[in-house]
């Protein structure tokens, strides 16, 4: 697996990504990535696209989004793929505390952030066309 700098191809293949109900909610919409700059391709050992990294410091902790191409969730692959991306973060960011957001309803990606020892702090509601208000977890880990 190697981490590279995002760039425009990986921001195509991404956007033609199809996630199965009620993940299609993490399809991508069509809008121009705000920052690209702060996202991160996740390649295998044959160039082929896994999915992505994007880290952002929000104060004193890290806000954490990634995404696991389609055909590659629901595998196992997931705690390997988080931890890899804590790794990598950490020369760029240090050891600071790590947050990130989640669906309510993605209880499989929920279950693993806890087994990774992020704990719920909170929950808000953020409104998208096509699916209106979405409650989102707020999780975190110390750092």
């Amino acid at each position: 697996m190697r981490i590279e700098p995002a760039d425009d191809a990986m921001f195509g293949e991404r956007a033609a990504w199809r996630y199965d109900p009620p993940y299609d909610f993490y399809d991508d919409d069509g809008l121009p990535v705000k920052n690209p700059e702060l996202f991160f391709a996740v390649r295998d050992d044959d160039g082929a696209l896994m999915g992505f990294y994007f880290f952002e410091l929000h104060g004193d902790a890290l806000f954490y989004g990634f995404g696991l191409r389609p055909d590659l969730t629901g595998r196992g692959l997931g705690e390997q793929f988080v931890l890899a991306g804590l790794e990598f973060a950490r020369p760029f960011y240090g050891q600071r505390r790590v947050v990130l957001y989640v669906a309510a309803f993605n209880e499989r990606a929920i279950r693993l952030y806890q087994r990774l020892g992020f704990t719920e702090t909170g929950r808000h509601a953020e409104t998208f066309d096509g699916y209106g208000a979405v409650e989102f977890v707020d999780m975190e880990k110390p750092g």
